[in-house]
């Protein structure tokens, strides 16, 4: 029997959070979604197979980590756990500065970013397996 797959959706935009919780649960994996990722690093406890995570995050009145800090932080936590990051940047300094520190995909918010994100989701634990 396959345990189902625990993913952690990161990310300040609820409307994201709601479209990849409703698709991913429609292709049988468990979600878990985060409004910042300081609350995810708090439930790291959970062992997610995968963590999908915005690279901005803005919290009116208060200091957030960014993308780049909380994956630092998954890495200390959990060095082999694949990582997903969304943006809306397609700067190319900051996917080369994600991919030297070994993010697993990169993937950009647009029109066509839950099928992207099925895809290398698929791909990624899939091939963990």
């Amino acid at each position: 029997m396959n345990k189902q797959k625990l993913i952690f959706i990161v990310d300040d935009d609820p409307l994201i959070n709601m479209l990849v919780v409703k698709r991913f649960t429609s292709e049988g994996y468990l979600l878990e979604a985060f409004e910042y990722g300081e609350d995810c690093l708090n439930a790291m406890h959970k062992n997610p197979d995968m963590v999908i995570l915005d690279f901005f995050f803005v919290k009116h009145g208060a200091e957030v980590l960014n993308g780049l800090e909380i994956f630092n932080r998954i890495r200390e936590l959990n060095p082999s756990l694949p990582v997903i990051i969304l943006s809306g940047q397609d700067k190319g300094e900051i996917v080369l500065e994600l991919a030297r520190k070994g993010i697993n995909d990169y993937i950009i918010k647009d029109n066509s970013l839950i099928d992207n994100l099925v895809a290398a989701v698929k791909d990624l634990l899939e091939k963990k397996e």
